[in-house]
């Protein structure tokens, strides 16, 4: 029987992976802005954190960050090209020594001891590709967390495929950038946009069940060799922050990193990350608006959740 480890597996070792991710923030600036907003929320939390679990940590682009801070990373993800790309970056940002890299599966934790790490954090939504184990897997990270976590996960309040095809355009850096996805945007999504109706009925079904990927056509698709984009499901708030705190965590705050950046226009959003300046004072401002709580749910793609751990 095929399943999400599986899938996940195969997607994720495609070779070309490691590449693409670690490019991200160099292509598209809704990455740019997600990505510092997570840091800072982490930078801020980091009183009393001597170890941390990154689950997904993908090329390391928050591991190494930690690891640069003095903490003690454990760095998993179920890719051995991103963890050859991060033990690279590793070496090359002399952070090595801080650093455990270990190959595995979110959907197995059993390896890891209960409160092991004092921050344990898992982003760029891994756990919205471990459908349908999400809630076991949130249970599993919250149990092998001492004092805090931080997880990302898609939001289904945010999802605007079904209405755009073209949506990703206006966050993209350079349009001759000849990442896959920067193509098909502009060369293909952008001429169907005009004519673009789109599927009520696929529309309310996503809502509904909070899957994009149909689970049967994407298991077909690994059963005959393909690599297919993993099935994976979008959170409302209510529900994470309900899953959290019946899991063991508490003082949970949201936030939708993006939120702000969906109302300006795309040639804005260049023109201010291009300024050095502007774009410093513009991602302190995105941090703060993306936290407030009319935006939970509301960023680009992925909902943002920190909390405490309770004690025992």
């Amino acid at each position: 029987m095929t399943t999400s480890t599986d899938i996940s597996r195969r997607f994720w070792n495609l070779p070309q992976k490691a590449d693409e991710e670690t490019a991200r923030e160099q292509t598209y600036i809704d990455d740019i802005i997600q990505k510092a907003h997570i840091e800072r929320l982490l930078l801020e939390h980091l009183n009393g954190i001597k170890t941390a679990f990154d689950g997904g940590a993908g090329y390391g682009r928050f591991s190494l960050l930690l690891a640069a801070q003095g903490i003690h990373v454990t760095h998993f993800d179920i890719s051995m090209p991103m963890i050859e790309k991060a033990k690279e970056l590793a070496h090359e940002r002399g952070v090595a020594a801080n650093m455990t890299f270990i190959h595995g599966s979110l959907e197995d934790l059993n390896a890891f001891q209960d409160k092991q790490f004092d921050l344990v954090i898992s982003f760029d939504a891994p756990i919205s590709y471990t459908y349908p184990n999400h809630e076991a897997v949130i249970k599993n990270l919250i149990r092998i967390a001492d004092k805090k976590i931080c997880i990302s996960v898609y939001s289904r309040l945010a999802w605007t495929y079904h209405f755009d095809p073209a949506q990703k355009e206006k966050y993209i850096l350079d349009p001759n950038n000849q990442d896959w996805l920067v193509r098909w945007t502009l060369d293909y999504g952008l001429p169907q946009r005009a004519e673009h109706r789109p599927d009520m009925a696929a529309v309310w079904e996503f809502y509904k069940t909070g899957l994009m990927e149909k689970t049967e056509e994407t298991a077909a698709a690994y059963d005959k060799g393909k690599s297919p984009w993993p099935v994976s499901y979008s959170f409302i708030p209510e529900e994470l922050q309900n899953m959290l705190e019946s899991n063991g965590a508490k003082n949970i705050k949201l936030s939708g990193p993006g939120a702000l950046s969906r109302s300006v226009p795309g040639e804005v959003l260049r023109n201010v990350i291009r300024d050095e300046q502007l774009r410093r004072e513009f991602l302190d401002f995105c941090f703060w608006y993306d936290s407030q709580p009319w935006c939970l749910g509301m960023g680009k793609d992925n909902l943002v959740a920190i909390a405490d751990i309770l004690e025992e």
